[in-house]
C-alpha cells in the first residue's frame, strides 16, 4: 500500500465516521421537543444581548458593551418570542417576554441617544417599552 492509498483509506474512514456522527446528531436533535429548542435559542440570544448591553459582571463588562450588536440580538429575540408565543404557550412565553422587556429597558438606559418610543430594539414586534 502506498502512502497515497493509506491517505485515501484514512480519508474514507474519516468521512464514514463523520457521516455516522451527523446521523447520531440528527437523531439526538429529533428527540428534543420544539419548545425546548425555541426556549434554548431564546436564552442564548438573551445571554448574548445582556453582555452586549453591558450587563456582564466583572471589570470587563463595560469593555464588552456593543449597543449596535445588542440591538440586533434584541430585535432577533423579539421576533422569535413574538412568533413563537402562540406555539409554546404562556407558561414558556411569559418568562421570555419578561427577559426581553428587561433587555429592552437596559438598552434604553445604556443608550446615550435615546430611541423614539416604538423605535427601540425589537419594538416593531413588541410595541413601545417604557
Amino acid at each position: 500500500m502506498t502512502p497515497t492509498d493509506q491517505s485515501s483509506t484514512s480519508d474514507d474512514q474519516l468521512s464514514q465516521d463523520s457521516r455516522a456522527d451527523v446521523g447520531t446528531q440528527v437523531r439526538d436533535i429529533a428527540e428534543v421537543p420544539a419548545v425546548e429548542v425555541i426556549t434554548t435559542t431564546a436564552v442564548h440570544l438573551m445571554s448574548a444581548a445582556a453582555v452586549k448591553v453591558g450587563l456582564a459582571e466583572g471589570p470587563e463588562g463595560e469593555a464588552l458593551k456593543d449597543l449596535d450588536e445588542a440591538r440586533k440580538l434584541i430585535t432577533a429575540l423579539a421576533g422569535l418570542v413574538t412568533a413563537a408565543a402562540p406555539e409554546i404557550g404562556s407558561q414558556h412565553a411569559a418568562p421570555l417576554r419578561d427577559g426581553l422587556r428587561s433587555l429592552q429597558l437596559a438598552f434604553r438606559e445604556s443608550s446615550l441617544i435615546p430611541d423614539e418610543p416604538g423605535k427601540g430594539p425589537g419594538e416593531k414586534y413588541t410595541g413601545p417599552v417604557n
